[in-house]
C-alpha cells in the first residue's frame, strides 16, 4: 500500500508532513489511527525520517500499546525504532538515564491510591486541610499546579500551596517515594534547568494522541521535547481527565498557543451505525461549552439496533442480560470476545460477569482501581490493602511506605500521632522506622502514642515467621482465603502468573501491576466487563452500559459549587458519549427500579423514596437527552420475550 492510499480529504492532510504543528479534531471511530499510522510511513518512506527521533505518545498506556501495535503492523523498515510511549513512560525512562532521580536522592518507588490515603491523613494532622483538600492539592501538585488550561506549571504561587509542597516533599522523601503523577513535574523542572540535554528537543517529529487528556505540565513536556513537526490530535468531546486537571480547552486552544498551526478535522464516524452517531449528537449538544461540531454517520454502515431496558433489580438485571448475551452467541450474532459491558460501579459489572460465567460464558472483568478499595481505618473492611502491604514487606522489609500503612490499619487517625512520633525519633536520631519499631517492641525504647504501632507490628512479625517459607499456590493460600469474596479477585490475579513458585515480591508486583497498569486487551475470546473510563479507546460489536441510574450515570458532588458542579456534568456527559460510542452495531442501555438502602446510599445514587429495604431509583437523565431517536424504554419481560423469543 503507497502511503496515501484510501486517503482523501482531512485524512490526507494528517497523513502529509506540514512545516508547521497540525492540530487534528477527530470524533470517535473517523479512522484518527489509520490516517497516524500513514502519515509514519510517509515519514520514513518519502521523507527518510530517522525513526529513533519520532516520538508517538499518549496518556493513557492502553492508546499507547494500541500506537505500538499499529506501528509494528505498517511492515515498514525502521518502525522498530520509532518511540511509542505514555508522557509518563517517556519522562521515568529520562529521570533515570540521566541519573537526575539519584542526583536527587528520590526513590522512584510509586504510592497506589490506598497508600496515598494515609500520606493525606498525616499531612491532614499537620493542619495542612482535611482529607478532601489534601487529595485536590495533591493532584493540583502531581499538575505542576497547573489546575486551569491558562495557567503556566511550575512552582506554586499560593502561600498555602507552598506550604503543602514542602510537608509532602519531605513525608516523601522520608518513606523513599513518590507519586505516580510527580515524574511529569520533575521532568519540567529537570529539561528546564538543563537545557543542553540531549531530551531537550529530542524529536524531529512528535505525535500526541488523545491530546485532550493532557493537562498543562503533560503539555509542556511535549514542547520541551519536540524541535520538528508536531501533530496533536484530539476530542474535546472525549476529554474525561479533569480530576487530574486535563481540560477540553487543551485541544481546542491549541492553535492559539502555537503559532502558525494548521487545523484538521475527522467527523465522519466509520464505527458506529446511524442511530448510534444520531444518539451521540443529540446528547453531547446539551454541553454549553463545546464548539458546534457534529458526527456525520459512514454512509456504507447499518442503522444499528438500540435498546432501552429497566429492570426491577440489580440480580434480575444480571440474570436477563446474561441471558441475552449467551443467546446472541448461541444464534452467532456475535462472538464472546466482541461484547463489552460498562458498568459505573463494580457491583454491577461483578454480577453481570458471574451470571455470563455460570451460564458458561467466559466472561472478565477489569474494575482494577477497585481491587484494593476499603476504609483502612476498619480492619475487617481493608483486607486487600493489607496483604498488599505484608507481601510487600515480605519481599522488603525495609519498605517505608508498606510500613506505614500496615502498622496504621484498623485505627481510628490511621495511627497519625504515633507514626508523627516515631518519624520525628527516626530524624533525629537516623534511624529507620523499622529498627525504631523493633526497640520499642523489645522495650528498649519508648515513644509517647505508639502503642497500636507496636500492636500491628508484632502481628507482623508473627505473620512474616508464618509465611517465610511459603511460595506459589501456598502462599497464595495463607494469605487470600479461598472462601473470602473480598479475596477472589486477587486470587484469579495469582493464577496468571507464569512461575509456579513464585514468592512476595513477584505476587506484589503482579498486584500493583494490575492496579496502576492494567491491561485492555483487543484481541480477546471472552465478554470484557469493566468501567465506562475503561472503555476509552476500545470498540465491540455489542456494547451494554449498565446501571443507568442518576447519581450513578451521572455522578455529581452535591458539596460542589455550583459552578464546579455545572463543570463536573459536562464531564459526565462526555464519559456517556464516550460508552456509547464503542459500538459497532448493537448498544443497550439498562436500568433498574431498586436498590437495598444500603449499597443506593454507598453508591450514592439519586432515590426518591424507599420501600421494604428497597430505594426506589432514577433512571439517568442522560438517556433522555439522547433524542428523539431514541427509543422507548422497556420492561424486562417485553424485552427478553421480543430479542429471545421474536429472535430480533
Amino acid at each position: 500500500m503507497t502511503w496515501d492510499e484510501g486517503l482523501e480529504g482531512p485524512a490526507l492532510q494528517i497523513a502529509s508532513t506540514p512545516k508547521s504543528p497540525l492540530c487534528v479534531v477527530a470524533g470517535p471511530g473517523t479512522g484518527k489511527t489509520f490516517a497516524l499510522m500513514r502519515r509514519l510511513t510517509r515519514l520514513l518512506e518519502v521523507n527518510g525520517a530517522d525513526p529513533g527521533r519520532i516520538l508517538a505518545c499518549t496518556f493513557t498506556r492502553t492508546a499507547a500499546e494500541d500506537i505500538a501495535r499499529a506501528v509494528a503492523e505498517l511492515g515498514v523498515d525502521g518502525t522498530d525504532e520509532i518511540v511509542t510511549q505514555t508522557v509518563h513512560g517517556f519522562c521515568f525512562s529520562m529521570l533515570s538515564r540521566e541519573d537526575v532521580l539519584t542526583s536527587t536522592g528520590r526513590v522512584p518507588r510509586p504510592l497506589l491510591r490506598f497508600e496515598e490515603r494515609f500520606l493525606m491523613q498525616d499531612l491532614q494532622r499537620a493542619g495542612l486541610g482535611g482529607v478532601r483538600d489534601t487529595g485536590a492539592k495533591l493532584r493540583a501538585f502531581s499538575a505542576a499546579w497547573a489546575r486551569l488550561q491558562h495557567e503556566q506549571p511550575g512552582w506554586p504561587r499560593d502561600a498555602n500551596d507552598r506550604a503543602f509542597q514542602s510537608s509532602l516533599l519531605a513525608w516523601l522523601r522520608f518513606h523513599r517515594a513518590m507519586l505516580i503523577g510527580e515524574l511529569i513535574p520533575e521532568g519540567i523542572k529537570y529539561l528546564r534547568q538543563n537545557p543542553e540535554s540531549r531530551f531537550r528537543n529530542a524529536f524531529d517529529h512528535v505525535l500526541v494522541d488523545e491530546y485532550q487528556d493532557l493537562n498543562r505540565a503533560e503539555q509542556a513536556l511535549v514542547d520541551f521535547i519536540a524541535s520538528g513537526t508536531v501533530v496533536v490530535i484530539g476530542d474535546e468531546d472525549q476529554s474525561i481527565y479533569s480530576f487530574k486537571h486535563a481540560h477540553p480547552e487543551g485541544i481546542v486552544e491549541y492553535p492559539d498557543t502555537h503559532p502558525n498551526t494548521e487545523l484538521a478535522g475527522l467527523d465522519t464516524c466509520r464505527r458506529c451505525p446511524h442511530i448510534v452517531v444520531d444518539l451521540a449528537n443529540s446528547l453531547i449538544q446539551h454541553n454549553t461549552s463545546r464548539s458546534n461540531r457534529q458526527l456525520v454517520p459512514f454512509e456504507g454502515n447499518d442503522m444499528g439496533d438500540v435498546f432501552v431496558v429497566q429492570w426491577p433489580s440489580m440480580e434480575a438485571e444480571a440474570k436477563g442480560l446474561a441471558a441475552y448475551v449467551l443467546h446472541q452467541i448461541h444464534e452467532d450474532h456475535v462472538q464472546a470476545g466482541d461484547v463489552m459491558i460498562l458498568a459505573p460501579r463494580r457491583e454491577f459489572g461483578y454480577l453481570i460477569r458471574d451470571e455470563l460465567v455460570a451460564a458458561g460464558v467466559p466472561a472478565h472483568s477489569f474494575f482494577s482501581e477497585e481491587l484494593l478499595e476499603g476504609n483502612p481505618k476498619q480492619v475487617n473492611q481493608s483486607d486487600a490493602q493489607q496483604v498488599l502491604s505484608l507481601l510487600t514487606l515480605l519481599a522488603s522489609p525495609d519498605d517505608r511506605v508498606a510500613l506505614r500503612c500496615w502498622c496504621g490499619f484498623g485505627h481510628t487517625s490511621l495511627a497519625a500521632p504515633g507514626w508523627h512520633r516515631l518519624r520525628q525519633y527516626c530524624e533525629a536520631e537516623g534511624d529507620s522506622p523499622r529498627k525504631a519499631l523493633d526497640a520499642i517492641v523489645a522495650d528498649d525504647l519508648t515513644i509517647p502514642y505508639t502503642q497500636h504501632l507496636a500492636v500491628r507490628f508484632r502481628l507482623l512479625r508473627d505473620r512474616a515467621q508464618e509465611l517465610r517459607d511459603l511460595s506459589g499456590q501456598d502462599l497464595v493460600d495463607a494469605v487470600l482465603p479461598a472462601d473470602q469474596e473480598w479475596a477472589n479477585a486477587l486470587r484469579e490475579i495469582a493464577a496468571d502468573i507464569d512461575e509456579e513458585d513464585f514468592g512476595p515480591a513477584e505476587f506484589a508486583d503482579v498486584i500493583r501491576r494490575n492496579v496502576s497498569q492494567p491491561d485492555f486487551p483487543t484481541d480477546v475470546e471472552y465478554v470484557r466487563v469493566m468501567s465506562l473510563h475503561k472503555s476509552k479507546g476500545l470498540t465491540s460489536r455489542l456494547v451494554i452500559v449498565a446501571g443507568c441510574l442518576d447519581g450513578l450515570i451521572p455522578t455529581v458532588d452535591d458539596r460542589a459549587p455550583d459552578a464546579e458542579q455545572a463543570r463536573i456534568l459536562e464531564e459526565q456527559r462526555r464519559l456517556f458519549y464516550v460508552a456509547i460510542t464503542r459500538t459497532r452495531q448493537t448498544l443497550i442501555l439498562s436500568s433498574v427500579t431498586g436498590i437495598p438502602i444500603a449499597l443506593a446510599h454507598r453508591m450514592r445514587a439519586r432515590t426518591n423514596r424507599t420501600e421494604n429495604g428497597i430505594a426506589r431509583t432514577v433512571t439517568s437523565n442522560f438517556i433522555y437527552e439522547l433524542g428523539p431517536s431514541c427509543p422507548n424504554a422497556v420492561n424486562a419481560q417485553d424485552f427478553l420475550d421480543e430479542v429471545i423469543s421474536g429472535e430480533k
